[in-house]
């Protein structure tokens, strides 16, 4: 069960929207915690022993720090708590693709290879380890309480709003909401307001692009000419951008309706003129989980350049690892740490000179550049793309297929994509709210035309899910 299903839409969110306002204040993180527990189950089934399983092995761990505290074994219950929880993820995400890698060296060595059954991979495991890291490094650094009451943890690790696709909630951000929220009518109003705008920048616009992408990568090299090779991945940068920002709107509106403020997610990435500003402004969640549970400790960039290169590159490795157990993420993340290694140099300096539309056009293409090794697994594959995106294509024209998709729909979703890549909606929000400000009858008029354009979304985002079959969920490797 998805956040832009039938299903979510008119009977979970409903119904557990209206039995958490019917329980007190007492038992309502209890209700949510059941209803969390029950969305994931719906999905995973057995696997939602998976999570009961972190969620108890965090709350102990969490005691033993507090417990410890002061003494030596604090650190080492810290060392075994990271050690268990990243173990879970091991197994279930990276062993398979281990097992692999060392089969292909013993191959080599003619060397009989070891036997792997394909493991499930549950949805969601990434981002509730990383949150359950979270707690128990916060609890060890003293910037969060422990908690005490397993319902309350267990809601903060299995909460639904951002549990299978972000944004990363880090415990010390929320540690006093979970015990103590405020509600009211307009937390509540622009909660439905914020999940609307995610509803619609994923169905309307990402899943166009989506059926697009799709599309263009399922040919065969052999029909790839230049022109379709850059619209597959100018369409798949749109998608991935309004599939994920949508989706973290969409977490950021369901927490405001239950009472929680999440931080952002995305900022407008695609107008940034640095990779560092990209990574400021693209899954700020996991750049901000990185930097403070990773990239600091490691050192950051206090050791001198020669240890902030390499915690660079360790923390774009591990970033790329975190995406997928895939070669082809490993490269897409040690790709961008080396730009950012670049940029802290004389290549920065130097871009730091250029007109702003150059500087803008290097990231641009960087970053669409580096989404062809995201989307694409194989070597072999991501070779063949980027040969045919400049100039070595095995076709002159494109491909029927294509050409019959490229309709007034797709235009219009096309181009729409671009335009709210940039803040355009937030500059014209702001002058109409300037405008309005004070004089009732604009004020009522505003306040109107929002209501009717949120319920043109609202109408427009179900019936192309009433009558369309494609939603992919493209986070079923995190």
């Amino acid at each position: 069960m998805i956040f832009s299903s039938i299903t979510f839409l008119f009977l979970f969110l409903p119904l557990s929207i209206v039995l958490y306002y019917l329980f007190g204040k007492k038992f309502r993180n209890t209700m949510l915690l059941l209803a969390s527990l029950f969305f994931y189950a719906w999905g995973e089934q057995f696997y939602v022993f998976v999570m009961l399983f972190s969620i108890g092995l965090n709350y102990v761990f969490g005691l033993l720090l507090n417990l410890n505290n002061g003494s030596q074994n604090q650190k080492i219950y810290l060392t075994l708590g990271i050690v268990a929880n990243l173990g879970v993820l091991f197994f279930f995400k990276y062993a398979v693709f281990m097992i692999d890698n060392i089969n292909t060296l013993l191959a080599i060595v003619d060397i009989t290879a070891i036997q792997s059954s394909p493991t499930h991979l549950p949805i969601g495991i990434s981002f509730f380890t990383f949150q359950a890291i979270s707690y128990i490094v916060d609890v060890y650094k003293k910037t969060a309480s422990v908690q005490k009451n397993i319902f309350s943890l267990g809601l903060y690790i299995a909460s639904f709003p951002q549990l299978i696709a972000g944004p990363i909630v880090r415990y010390h951000d929320v540690a006093k909401q979970i015990v103590g929220r405020v509600h009211s009518v307009e937390l509540f109003a622009s909660g439905v307001e914020r999940f609307v705008f995610g509803l619609a920048k994923k169905v309307l616009i990402a899943n166009s692009m989506g059926a697009m992408a799709d599309a263009v990568f399922a040919l065969d090299s052999s029909f790839m000419s230049t022109g379709t090779a850059w619209l597959g991945i100018l369409c798949y940068t749109l998608q991935i951008y309004f599939d994920f920002s949508g989706y973290s709107d969409m977490a950021i509106g369901l927490g405001r309706m239950f009472g929680f403020r999440f931080l952002e997610n995305f900022n407008y990435p695609y107008i940034s003129r640095s990779i560092q500003e990209f990574w400021r402004r693209w899954h700020i969640s996991l750049s901000n989980w990185f930097r403070d549970y990773l990239y600091i400790p490691l050192g950051g960039n206090r050791c001198g350049s020669v240890r902030t290169t390499l915690n660079l590159l360790i923390v774009f490795l591990l970033c790329g690892l975190w995406h997928g157990a895939s070669w082809n993420f490993i490269l897409w993340g040690l790709l961008y740490g080396c730009f950012l290694v670049l940029e802290r140099g004389w290549f920065g300096r130097f871009m730091g000179r250029m007109p702003y539309c150059v500087q803008h056009c290097y990231v641009v293409l960087l970053v669409v550049n580096a989404w062809v090794l995201f989307r694409i697994e194989t070597l072999d594959g991501i070779g063949d793309y980027l040969a045919a995106m400049y100039g070595n294509a095995a076709a002159f024209s494109m491909h029927p297929v294509i050409v019959t998709k490229l309709d007034t729909v797709f235009l219009i979703s096309f181009f729409t994509g671009i335009l709210l890549s940039m803040p355009i909606y937030p500059f014209l929000k702001s002058k109409i709210s300037n405008c309005g400000q004070g004089l009732f009858p604009v004020e009522l008029c505003v306040s109107i035309s929002k209501v009717a354009g949120l319920s043109l979304l609202l109408l427009m985002s179900v019936g192309q899910l009433a009558v369309g079959s494609y939603n992919p969920f493209i986070y079923f490797r995190f």
